[in-house]
């Protein structure tokens, strides 16, 4: 699918990947972006920059864990445009914090926006799509879909749910016959998005993004390129390929990996970290929140060198350790 004169529906487009991506369409020369998240406020200013960037933009305030809203966005869409032809699932909250120590209220918040979200844009996109025989949908998912990580068990669990999600409407659109329509699941490895600052914390340490983070607009060019060219699954950033593969050969081995990785560079040496549910029940009011970086200079590229050491050692458990460094959104 060619973008140029595309509509595209973008979920959890006020910050990071979301509003990366937003901006990669519209510079990629989509006809309109319609922009959805729960801050109208960060939209409004991100719609600014969409129609700067040659695309049209419409603003429409969602909380994907509520089915009307978001079938209502869907609407919205069709009213303005008249079709949907791509729609990307990115809305996505975190908390962090041991299972037997989580409030359950922020897990259940986890799972209703990470997954319950994407289904609800699934069922709003499909049929519209189904009407006119093509489309393509993209989840966001993450390298952690097949590394669950420690004291991160609801974003682990939301993430593998998005592909196996994303597997059971591929198979029912193949049983359908539907050739013309995709569902991609995109697996990032840790990206510089301002979602670490934004996540529910009851580890009692402060979150910080695991090396090497990715640049955000990484991820959107590769959103972009899986609406030109749809796959199932496409791992991006640093040594994500590797991983997906390394961690589905070795799942003892990755585990026990990533549980140093968390511990030694996910969170903070110093305790005392007040708990907080972040922006799980409300969107956060902090301005520099609705950005697309968030201040761990991330990078577009890696190092050939890198690139050639980590090649070489795939499978080995110098591979898996190097490659766990990345893992996380």
């Amino acid at each position: 699918m060619r973008i140029r004169g595309r509509v595209v529906v973008v979920t959890g487009a006020s910050s990071g990947i979301g509003r990366a991506t937003a901006l990669a369409f519209a510079q990629h020369k989509a006809a309109a972006v319609v922009l959805a998240a729960r801050r109208e406020d960060a939209l409004e200013d991100l719609a600014r920059d969409v129609e700067k960037a040659g695309a049209r933009a419409l603003v429409v305030p969602v909380d994907v864990a509520d089915e009307e809203e978001v079938r209502g966005l869907a609407d919205r869409a069709v009213e303005e445009f008249g079709r949907i032809d791509v729609w990307v699932n990115d809305a996505a909250v975190s908390v962090y914090g041991a299972v037997e120590e989580l409030p359950l209220e922020d897990v259940r918040r986890v799972l209703d926006v990470d997954v319950m979200g994407y289904l609800h844009g699934i069922r709003a996109a499909l049929p519209l799509m189904r009407d006119r025989g093509e489309g393509v949908i993209v989840n966001i998912a993450s390298v952690l879909s097949v590394v669950p990580q420690p004291y991160g068990a609801p974003y682990s669990m939301a993430k593998a749910a998005v592909l196996a999600l994303a597997g059971s409407v591929r198979s029912e659109l193949r049983l359908e016959g539907q050739t013309g329509i995709h569902v991609v699941s995109v697996l990032p490895t840790t990206v510089d998005t301002p979602f670490f600052h934004q996540a529910g914390n009851h580890t009692g340490r402060r979150l910080l993004a695991m090396p090497p983070v990715n640049a955000p607009q990484r991820v959107a060019e590769a959103v972009v390129e899986a609406v030109r060219k749809p796959r199932r699954e496409v791992p991006v950033g640093s040594g994500a390929a590797g991983l997906v593969r390394t961690a589905r050969k070795h799942p003892d081995k990755a585990e026990r990996l990533i549980a140093r990785q968390v511990d030694t560079q996910h969170l903070s040496r110093r305790h005392g970290a007040a708990p907080t549910s972040g922006n799980l029940h409300r969107p956060s009011p902090v301005r520099s929140d609705a950005a697309v970086e968030g201040g761990w200079h991330g990078r577009s590229r890696t190092g050939a060198r890198r690139v050639a050491l980590v090649a070489a050692a795939v499978g080995s458990g110098l591979a898996v350790r190097r490659l766990l460094a990345g893992a996380g959104r």
